[in-house]
């Protein structure tokens, strides 16, 4: 059988968590890695508890275990011993408490690549300290260009902290670390803070900050002050996106409004003139619905696009084009990324049911069969 993704071969372990974690686990089965889920047994009213829904299940192997069995914790123990890699996403000392840290699961398979996903790292005086996304984005420094002057600041959910700076470096960590024990059969410790993640993203930011092109304060930035860069809402009160930083692209932009001889824009690249170009811009889209701007800018260089909400994504020319999302199971998503030219773009992955591949887990990693009841006794949840 064709490999499914060029991760295929590696086997991973993921103790269920929310957000970073799960989501670093869904990356690396969407590129063909065999990633099992140890889930918790179920709480009744837990809202976090996505079931069917859970997208970032997809691709995974479930087995669910009552860790506080000693002889569940044996199981996994016996199962790390298959894996590449493992993730985790505790508060430290968790995993350790458990029997599961990382001296005990390297002792025994020095090669193993042992991910950890938190929110302020393994080490410093916030180690232990409860957290969320706004928060670690915040003290980093990432959430500061999120608005506009004399407004808080904004970001999108989870999306700049959990997954842009947790999960995706907690991916690249666990293949990094995974190809350096494979050329040296030395594995360790991926220590993913978000915090850090998210302060690396800043460092383009960074770099024209000390150009000069950001300064401090928000909104007199190349990136967030100019009148054109930014959103705005149209007559029927949705939004359209315009950022044509380039000189070529802000005349076409002004072009096609028919603004070209407009006084607010005639110096767009002064600062002082900003405050009255943004306010200029949106009196112009207010004027018309998103559709006839959409007309308007089609096929242009105008740096254009619609603000899409989550119903109207799958049927966007562009992103249908490209399959960027699917339907399965009556379930929207969006699709594996990035794509590679040797190996067939990726299919719906099933999202697996609590704990339904216990009986196969246990098979491939060299266990013996158990019936029902022995598997409760050992801590598996049996559905």
């Amino acid at each position: 059988m064709r490999a499914k993704g060029p991760l295929s071969g590696i086997r991973m372990l993921e103790f269920a968590g929310i957000g970073p974690g799960p989501f670093a686990g869904m990356l690396l089965a969407d590129l063909g890695a065999d990633v099992i889920l140890i889930e918790r047994p179920a709480r009744a009213g837990d809202p976090l508890d996505l079931g069917k829904n859970a997208i970032l299940n997809r691709g995974k192997r479930s087995i669910c275990l009552d860790l506080k069995n000693p002889r569940a914790v044996d199981l996994v123990l016996e199962l790390a011993n298959t894996c590449d890699a493992l993730i985790e996403g505790m508060r430290p000392g968790v995993m350790e408490r458990l029997g599961l840290g990382p001296d005990v699961l390297l002792a025994r398979r020095p090669a193993l690549v042992y991910g950890r996903m938190t929110g302020w790292g393994q080490s410093g005086p916030l180690a232990q300290r409860a957290g969320h996304d706004i928060n670690y984005i915040a003290r980093s420094g990432a959430l500061w260009y999120s608005g506009q002057a004399g407004t808080a600041p904004l970001a999108p959910p989870t999306l700049v902290g959990d997954l842009g700076g947790g999960a995706l470096y907690l991916a690249l960590g666990l293949v990094a670390g995974v190809l350096h024990a494979r050329a040296t059969g030395e594995g360790q410790v991926v220590d993913a803070a978000i915090v850090d993640g998210s302060a690396s993203l800043m460092n383009l930011l960074l770099s024209l900050r000390a150009a000069g092109a950001m300064p401090a304060a928000r909104g007199a930035g190349l990136l967030d002050g100019p009148f054109w860069y930014g959103s705005y809402r149209c007559a029927d009160d949705k939004f359209v996106t315009v950022g044509a930083i380039e000189p070529q692209f802000n005349i076409e932009l002004l072009r096609r409004l028919g603004a070209d001889e407009d006084e607010a824009f005639a110096r767009p690249y002064d600062p002082a003139t900003w405050p009255r170009g943004r306010q200029r811009m949106a009196e112009i889209f207010a004027t018309a619905n998103r559709n006839h701007w959409c007309e308007v800018f089609e096929g242009s260089d105008a740096c254009f696009a619609p603000v899409l909400d989550p119903d109207e994504v799958a049927s966007d020319p562009q992103l249908k084009a490209r399959g960027t999302y699917f339907e399965a199971d009556g379930l929207l998503q969006a699709a594996p990324a990035p794509r590679f030219s040797a190996f067939a773009s990726a299919a719906a992955s099933r999202v697996p049911l609590r704990g339904a591949d216990w009986r196969h887990v246990l098979a491939e990693g060299g266990l013996p069969a158990m019936t029902d009841e022995d598997a409760e006794a050992a801590g598996i949840v049996v559905r």
